[in-house]
């Protein structure tokens, strides 16, 4: 045997050994985030499978079906009002083909009578309630409701808008910054520092790689929630490429990379909670909560509540 390899082979064993050691007993060297809200059941865009999205009619149902977590996106009226809308043009969702910042908020037009659900293809939801809502409505009609407030442009003012009523109505610690891009939630964390961080796209990708590497367990991690799409919707409910084979592509990859119930337990461990989205069905139901996520974001939080009633699952853990 070779100098080398006489040397390298135990140390990598060690190394290994170790690794596997610490995966699966993180608190020997990690003090796990103290939760101040666990939600199992989650409502995309405020339930927008059942009335129309981000309504305040929409957020009501799901409040009345035990929803622990309220899923929002952002953007910034002409006048300064922060507004909760998916899209920063209208034209899907209204038929008005002009931006949100284009527009005072009292000239935001009534949604669509219909707005089909982006993870349910060809599934329609209808409303009474047509009127887009401001922020600062929610969190006074809500204010002890756990929110994941998204941003998806680098606007500075918005950023600090958003930062400053959470601070004004005093609800740091159940408001989630949730941005796919990290140079946003960089601004985010030091807009207000004190509101749990949720990973970006190339942080997802990070700790999915020290995973592999064995380095997970000895990296801080300064995430509170894991939001991550579930592989299984990939080709099924969600079409991230216009090309059929990426997607089947993508399915198999992210499946054998991400589905992995021992890097769910090392996360769930440190504190940091794993909801998986959007699912609407009671398998993938099933699918989230047997890999041991902490909950399930849905636009159909009626089923979901069902599905959690029938297996015995809590609403909310504190």
């Amino acid at each position: 045997m070779s100098p080398l390899l006489y040397y390298a082979l135990p140390a990598l064993s060690s190394y290994v050994i170790l690794s596997i050691f610490f995966l699966r007993r993180p608190r020997l060297l990690h003090t796990p985030w103290t939760p101040a809200f666990r939600p199992c059941l989650a409502a995309h865009r405020g339930g927008s499978g059942e009335r129309l999205e981000n309504t305040m009619e929409a957020i009501m149902n799901s409040v009345a079906q035990g929803a622990g977590l309220l899923e929002l996106d952002c953007q910034l009226t002409r006048d300064g009002v922060v507004v909760v809308s998916h899209d920063k043009n209208l034209s899907r969702q209204s038929g008005l083909n002009r931006d949100v910042g284009s527009l005072d908020f009292e000239e935001l037009p009534l949604y669509k009578e219909e707005l089909e659900v982006y993870f349910s293809p060809g599934h329609f939801a209808h409303g009474s309630d047509r009127r887009m809502v401001s922020l600062e409505d929610l969190f006074q009609s809500f204010p002890q409701m756990p929110m994941s407030v998204e941003v998806k442009s680098n606007n500075e003012e918005l950023i600090h808008k958003i930062a400053g009523l959470v601070r004004h109505f005093d609800r740091s610690e159940i408001t989630i910054w949730a941005s796919e891009k990290s140079s946003v939630m960089k601004k985010c964390k030091a807009a207000n520092p004190e509101m749990p961080l949720s990973f970006t796209i190339s942080r997802s990708f990070w700790v999915v790689l020290l995973y592999y590497l064995g380095l997970l367990p000895f990296i801080h991690i300064p995430e509170k929630f894991f939001l991550c799409f579930l592989p299984t919707i990939i080709n099924r409910t969600y079409f991230p490429f216009s090309c059929s084979g990426l997607n089947r592509l993508a399915a198999v990859i992210t499946k054998w990379a991400i589905m992995r119930k021992s890097l769910i337990q090392h996360l769930e461990e440190r504190g940091v909670q794993v909801i998986f989205w959007c699912l609407n069905e009671e398998s993938d139901f099933e699918v989230a909560f047997t890999l041991g996520a902490t909950g399930v974001m849905t636009d159909y939080p009626t089923a979901l509540r069902q599905y959690l009633d029938t297996h015995g699952l809590a609403t909310q853990a504190s």
